[in-house]
């Protein structure tokens, strides 16, 4: 199965989502967000101080709106100004990253942990699991004001995530796997558990392995980590953004490769989309698999070479 691209010239589109019976994106590169109502070029609708990243809209309609780098969460007023809903500054390690809103307005916002981008530009990215690993973020979560309700433990770069069956579900992007949270009735999430690992146990505990395992597997993964490689890989899926599929499954933008990936808790592989280019988000709406892509996650480049583009597979 392939997806086709319905939508191009964007630096990295990501954090896709369906509102108001559109399309909307950020692009992460230019801090801009964007609405698409499948006819015709995408809407810039607004550009964020310090690059666009999650978005999502409390019950009485205002969006909000990650600042990745600014460590905030903005509001978007009925006048289209901007107020800061949610302030991350004492929280975030790194750039703030993607963001689930639920329906009573409640925001929940990950980040980086450490300038990842910074890291691989000058070491392989299998570097990130020479001990002690890479530095955990948490998930923090604010209520319809904009007040801090409180934090998860460190995780490994959460990134998106969703609500399913009475449970929160986010993509670790870092440790290659979905974990679960319950929500409790004020909000906070609580006992963390598998929904499902997208590595096999062995190479996770060779890549991560202190001794002379860890640094040769390291050392191989660096040399294997070639487009041409990874494009023909099935394997590990590093889960980028996530989407709900049909009977509880969820589909996973897998930042390895090309790829869509729909997942069932405990892990099982039931269906995979190829896309032309590494995959940073997915969303599943009225009966299509959106995704975004892009030639590279890093913004700087992503940003010269506009070449994120918006795909599209018909369910």
């Amino acid at each position: 199965m392939r997806a086709d691209i319905v939508l191009d010239g964007f630096g990295v589109p990501e954090s896709l989502r369906w509102h108001e019976n559109a399309l909307w994106f950020c692009d992460l590169a230019h801090g801009t967000v964007h609405r698409w109502d499948g006819s015709g070029k995408a809407e810039t609708v607004l550009s964020v101080p310090g690059r666009a990243g999650g978005l999502g809209w409390l019950p009485d309609g205002r969006m909000l709106v990650v600042s990745m780098d600014g460590h905030c969460v903005y509001r978007q007023e009925p006048d289209g100004s901007l107020v800061v809903h949610a302030d991350l500054g004492a929280i975030a390690g790194g750039p703030v990253n993607d963001m689930a809103v639920d329906d009573r307005g409640r925001a929940y916002v990950g980040n980086f942990g450490f300038d990842y981008h910074a890291f691989i530009r000058e070491q392989p990215n299998s570097m990130l699991y020479a001990p002690p690993g890479p530095t955990g973020a948490p998930i923090a979560c604010f209520d319809a004001d904009g007040d801090l309700l409180g934090l998860t433990d460190p995780l490994l770069f959460p990134n998106g995530a969703v609500f399913t069956g009475g449970a929160f579900v986010v993509a670790e992007t870092l440790g290659m796997r979905l974990t679960a949270f319950t929500v409790l009735a004020d909000g906070r999430l609580v006992n963390p558990r598998p929904w499902a690992s997208l590595i096999p146990p062995r190479l996770w505990r060779a890549v991560t392995h202190p001794g002379l395992i860890g640094r040769i597997t390291r050392r191989v993964s660096s040399l294997l980590d070639h487009p041409a490689i990874a494009k023909r890989s099935s394997s590990p899926i590093a889960p980028d953004g996530i989407s709900l599929g049909a009977g509880g499954t969820i589909w996973v933008a897998n930042a390895l490769r090309g790829e869509c990936v729909r997942i069932a808790a405990g892990g099982e592989v039931l269906g995979r989309v190829a896309t032309s280019q590494h995959t940073l988000s997915c969303l599943e709406a009225g009966g299509n698999l959106y995704a975004g892509t892009v030639p590279t996650d890093d913004p700087v480049r992503a940003g010269a070479l506009n070449g994120g583009r918006i795909e599209m597979y018909a369910l």
